[in-house]
């Protein structure tokens, strides 16, 4: 047995093994390891004693939940209604093309996960790009640019102090 699947096998011994324990074990899951493989959700099913098929429609009925691994640094470009008017679609195109990856992907050397998200709520700052949770307001390509520089050399963020904008 796999170190993975000896710390799956000991969590789910904290909970019941009930199919009402689903949700919870695939949140300990991803939670340790960044997504869901098909091995936990195999062991998480088993435990509760549901088809494998059904607790993947509950992990995929859930936005939350992953079932490929996540790179070192995800992108998340808002596109709700304020965002995408003021050029949300645009910095994912530009996104894609920078990093030679589709949206809901990641790049071959794992280092980014590019996403797009229905609204983050920040309306007044559109358009909003949040990258490892750190929300950068009316977002340019440029701006991006540099955000991507500064997480591939971290000598430049010092030196050119992206922050917050």
């Amino acid at each position: 047995m796999s170190d993975n699947a000896l710390y799956i096998d000991e969590m789910m011994d904290q909970y019941p093994a009930k199919p009402e324990s689903l949700i919870v074990i695939l949140q300990e899951i991803q939670n340790k390891y960044g997504f869901i493989s098909g091995d936990a959700m195999r062991l998480a099913s088993e435990h509760v004693h549901v088809p494998l098929t059904q607790a993947y429609a509950v992990a995929t009925f859930y936005q939350s939940f992953r079932l490929d691994p996540v790179g070192e640094h995800e992108i998340k470009v808002c596109l709700g209604t304020a965002c995408h008017l003021k050029g949300g679609q645009r910095l994912v195109e530009d996104l894609e093309r920078r990093l030679h990856v589709e949206s809901g992907g990641t790049t071959e050397d794992m280092r980014f996960t590019l996403n797009t998200v229905n609204c983050v709520g920040a309306c007044a700052l559109a358009p909003v790009v949040s990258v490892d949770n750190q929300y950068h307001p009316n977002a340019t390509a440029k701006k991006m640019e540099k955000v991507l520089k500064s997480l591939t050399d971290p000598s430049l963020e010092e030196m050119e102090g992206t922050g917050n904008a």
